[in-house]
């Protein structure tokens, strides 16, 4: 679905990746490991759109989206949830999730969405009149995925979905991002710190350090090379 071909990108004059390219399958969950630092967040930015590529291409389901801008991305069914809570605290959970269905295919499906990240977040219906600063981190966290899913995607890039939260509720979330795969079929590029987590979550990984990808394969075969645990993963 998603195929990245050397993909070279920074910030003004700093190179932050060096050549990356991957593969993302349909109906899979492919998850990017490294500490911070290695250009992870930089990856998924460049792919949707928001930092500029300076050589590299980008390829969604089969067609060259190199230079495409990000909002001709969400309407190819493309989204990304990014790191941290970037929600409308003052506003609603309600509020804050059907500002996500702005767009026109997503708007006409608005309460068959509504109603699917009701099921996959029951809490979220209970505080739907709630303010979502009020929110423990889970739930706004919950709220961002949610958000983004209102969207009507069919690829999802999630980063650092785990960032900040209690244990339990990193199962949790990543209990969701599982069922997004298995239920509501989509595609997901999943970009983590959490190495023990993504290994029962991802069909794939990649392992990222300094802009670089310095191994990849299933989970069980990253789980048992030590070499690439103790050197990238710290594990």
């Amino acid at each position: 679905m998603l195929k990245v071909d050397k993909l070279v990108s920074g910030y003004g004059p700093m190179q932050v990746l060096w050549e990356p390219s991957l593969n993302v399958k349909k109906g899979t969950i492919t998850s990017v490991l490294g500490p911070n630092g290695a250009g992870k967040s930089t990856l998924l930015w460049t792919i949707f759109g928001t930092v500029k590529p300076w050589s590299g291409k980008i390829y969604f389901e089969g067609r060259d989206i190199t230079f495409t801008p990000p909002h001709e991305k969400v309407n190819m069914g493309m989204t990304l949830v990014p790191e941290g809570k970037h929600l409308f605290k003052g506003m609603t959970v309600y509020e804050n999730l059907i500002m996500g269905a702005y767009r026109k295919e997503a708007e006409e499906k608005l309460q068959e969405n509504l109603e699917l990240v009701y099921t996959l977040f029951p809490i979220l219906k209970e505080r739907a009149q709630q303010k979502a600063g009020s929110l423990s981190g889970g739930q706004q966290q919950m709220v961002t995925i949610a958000r983004a899913l209102m969207t009507n995607p069919k690829f999802i890039m999630l980063d650092e979905p785990s960032q900040g939260l209690a244990p339990k509720i990193v199962l949790e979330v990543f209990e969701t991002i599982v069922k997004l795969k298995e239920e509501v079929g989509l595609t997901i590029l999943l970009v983590e710190q959490n190495a023990e987590a993504s290994f029962d979550a991802a069909d794939y990984i990649y392992v990222m350090h300094e802009g670089h990808f310095k191994a990849e394969g299933r989970p069980e075969d990253i789980r048992k090379s030590k070499e690439v645990r103790e050197a990238y993963l710290g594990i």
